[in-house]
């Protein structure tokens, strides 16, 4: 029965160690990461599998990626994102109402800061553990770094394709250009996909993608980043 307990509380300790050890958030303030976690655990997949290795990660300052693709971004993910202090609780609320629904994980309801934590220095991995870890890295972020920087670092790190990470590769890419030219139309159709970037495509013809494309282009409206004769794909 001793040797049991003894167990159990060193499992315990083991358990508190991984927990607490995390990473260094302050570096972030002079540190602009030149990979992610998401970006290594993806090539070490296609390794394990005797894929080729190809992924691209292009840098680029908050003042030279395109406002439309900051805005567009903003109201997919995060449209509470400079009222928060990491968690949406109305969102966390829908997605427990939601996936209890469902009987299923369908909707996460996770914050900007809570995707770069998770993309910086977590895995895809679903579980109890990677979520505490995941809400303290987040509660960090929001006290270390600037609204403006978590949101320049999500956008230079979040993955947006097959082997694209951050909004220069994915406007190299998709459309060519440099995030700094993105039209309105390209930053709707760039955004629209960040809820799954590996199974949609920004320049899909499909009808479900065209209707989320148009849904996120009237929010943009709305909200007065775009005028009203602006309309998807327009030359």
């Amino acid at each position: 029965m001793r040797f049991v307990f003894r167990l159990a509380v060193l499992a315990g300790l083991i358990f508190l160690v991984y927990l607490f050890w995390l990473p260094w958030v302050p570096e972030l303030n002079t540190h602009n990461p030149a990979t992610s976690s998401i970006r290594q655990h993806r090539e070490a997949q296609a390794r394990l599998k005797k894929r080729p290795v190809q992924s691209t990660m292009i840098w680029r300052p908050y003042a030279l990626i395109s406002p439309h693709l900051v805005h567009a971004v903003l109201l997919a993910e995060d449209d509470q994102f400079y009222h928060h202090r990491g968690f949406d609780l109305v969102q966390i609320r829908i997605a427990l109402e939601t996936n209890w629904r469902k009987k299923r994980y369908a909707y996460g309801g996770s914050t900007i800061t809570q995707q770069l934590a998770r993309t910086l220095y977590l895995t895809p991995k679903k579980s109890l553990i990677r979520k505490a870890k995941e809400a303290l890295i987040t509660l960090w972020l929001e006290q270390t770094l600037s609204k403006k920087r978590i949101l320049e670092l999500y956008l230079n790190v979040v993955e947006w394709g097959p082997g694209i990470y951050g909004a220069e590769a994915a406007s190299r890419y998709f459309f060519e250009k440099s995030s700094a030219d993105l039209t309105p139309d390209e930053a709707v159709a760039l955004a629209s996909i960040l809820p799954s970037p590996r199974r949609w495509s920004p320049v899909s013809e499909r009808a479900f993608m065209a209707r989320r494309r148009t849904q996120l282009l009237e929010r943009m409206r709305r909200a007065g980043y775009i005028p009203e004769e602006v309309d998807l794909y327009e030359n």
